[in-house]
């Protein structure tokens, strides 16, 4: 059987949760995940323990508080004007506490997310760009359907 090594490319299940159960992530119930190991899809720690399993497997990892996503840190908590926002996206966008929001990373290839917090009268957002996970113990299942 094969096994998960660095730079496999896998085909698996699996659900990311806290451990009151709240799943983050969850792809038992639909299409199964396709990515390659480390390449960023997952973090650091949650690929180190995929390492050496065989395809087929099935298991639960379970990482200590702020293993998988690191220790929250306030400083990633901050306002953000809408002057700013209406720059980056639509003047018209109406935010609400809960709301993930899309933004791109400064040299324009990609993107990172963050939760609003608070929205002010005159319109600025607090965004937390922490990992919804960050600071907390996770559970991770996983099924590995393929390795290549």
């Amino acid at each position: 059987m094969p096994q998960v090594q660095d730079g496999s490319f896998l085909t698996l299940h699996y659900r990311m949760s806290d451990l009151q159960g709240r799943a983050y992530i969850d792809t038992f119930s639909g299409a199964p995940a396709t990515l390659s190991l480390g390449s960023g899809q997952l973090s650091p720690a949650i690929e180190q323990r995929l390492l050496g399993l065989e395809e087929g497997a099935q298991t639960v990892i379970e990482l200590a508080a702020g293993e998988a996503f690191g220790d929250r840190q306030p400083e990633m908590v901050q306002w953000v004007a809408r002057k700013l926002l209406n720059e980056l996206g639509d003047p018209h966008e109406r935010y609400t506490p809960g709301d993930v929001v899309q933004f791109p990373t400064p040299d324009g290839q990609g993107t990172y997310a963050g939760a609003v917090r608070e929205v002010r009268d005159d319109g600025a957002v607090l965004f937390d760009f922490n990992h919804p996970l960050a600071g907390q113990p996770v559970r991770f299942e996983v099924q590995l359907i393929g390795v290549l």
